[in-house]
């Protein structure tokens, strides 16, 4: 039986990248029922919005999908469809491995950890207030009231909450992942030195959590050094669970190890859905120029066909991408000249996935 998946394109280099993404896919010869359905800023004329009705409702009957990049304005505008997402559906752990590739251009070569990161809350909850919003003189009022110091009548707010549930349930997935995938260590990231009430609640979840699961070594580290430690040494890390904001930059970070975000995949998990994604962004300048390098986007549908529990498929996908990058005969720009030191002799997107298939039907 195939296997339903939503797929949105998204926009800027999204169409390109998921477009030889499901060639890969399909070439794998698992069955897929693809949906495609349209998000972002070229349907809000259409649907008044940028995430319609009849997206949420192709991924709540597919219960997986597959995305490309959408572009999030700066500043203003429409907030985040990717947020958005993963609010409606409740998909509170965002998973990011982190694999050194052949020819990813960067520093080290054995890396190998992954980001399991609080999808739902924290600063990307979404609490916020305007300066001048009439709120925010009320809450400056009630924090005066309970004694401590206020802030100035100037500010705009973003509020912070950490709950007992969401830090708990991502603490959980992040140990069981350890455990099915043979992973030896959890670091649990955070800031309690600074923020008592929400990262010293999300800390002391975290111990309780890690005693459960004494066959997983647990630490915990504070986000400064943690970021300080990745670059120095990061073998010292295996899986690193984190709360939203933190995980956010820390999994860019550690993409930076690995040759950059163009070699990232991610996946959005919650209780019975599942939205897979590259963790770049929609690069609208190299848009419909057929040179986006559409890795990420391959290895998050390695992750998705996991998920689907087409293991072989989805090892045979990771072995293609590695053999056709250790290859380095027919890569994308950004592989090449990291590579070379010049993209001369670089192939265009859609060509990239062409040689990846080419392996595929050797390995597969």
């Amino acid at each position: 039986m195939a296997h339903k998946v939503a797929l949105i394109p998204g926009d800027g280099i999204g169409p390109e990248i998921t477009a030889a993404m499901r060639r890969v896919v399909d070439a794998t010869g698992v069955e897929i029922e693809w949906n495609t359905v349209d998000a972002g800023a070229g349907v809000i004329e259409e649907y008044g919005t940028p995430l319609p009705q009849h997206v949420l409702d192709a991924v709540e009957d597919a219960k997986v999908a597959i995305k490309g990049p959408i572009t999030t304005p700066v500043g203003t505008g429409f907030r985040s469809v990717n947020v958005a997402l993963r609010k409606h559906f409740d998909l509170y752990s965002c998973v990011r491995p982190c694999l050194s590739q052949p020819g990813d251009g960067s520093r080290y070569e054995d890396v190998d950890l992954v980001i399991v990161r609080e999808n739902t809350e924290d600063l990307y909850a979404g609490i916020e207030f305007d300066e001048g919003d009439p709120r925010v003189a009320e809450i400056s009022r009630i924090v005066e009231e309970s004694g401590r110091k206020t802030f100035r009548a100037d500010s705009a707010l973003s509020l912070k909450p950490i709950s007992i549930t969401g830090s708990q349930r991502i603490v959980e997935y992040a140990f069981e992942y350890a455990r099915r995938c043979g992973r030896r260590k959890v670091t649990a990231v955070h800031k309690a030195n600074i923020m008592k009430a929400t990262d010293g609640m999300y800390l002391r979840i975290a111990r309780e959590v890690a005693e459960r699961y004494p066959d997983i070594e647990f630490n915990d580290k504070i986000v400064d050094a943690t970021c300080m430690g990745l670059v120095q040494n990061p073998a010292d890390f295996d899986v690193m669970v984190l709360p939203n904001l933190y995980g956010d930059i820390v999994s860019d970070l550690c993409a930076g190890l690995v040759g950059g975000l163009g070699m990232a995949p991610g996946a959005n998990i919650g209780r019975d859905i599942a939205v897979f994604e590259a963790t770049h962004g929609s690069a609208p300048d190299i848009a419909g120029k057929n040179i986006a390098n559409p890795t990420a986007e391959i290895l998050s549908a390695a992750m998705m066909l996991d998920h689907l529990g087409e293991n072989v498929a989805a090892a045979a996908i990771r072995d293609a991408v590695r053999a056709t990058l250790a290859e380095g005969a027919q890569v994308t720009g950004d592989v090449r000249r990291a590579l070379t030191g010049s993209a001369e002799g670089a192939v265009g997107t859609q060509e990239y996935a062409d040689a990846v298939i080419e392996h595929l039907a050797r390995v597969h």
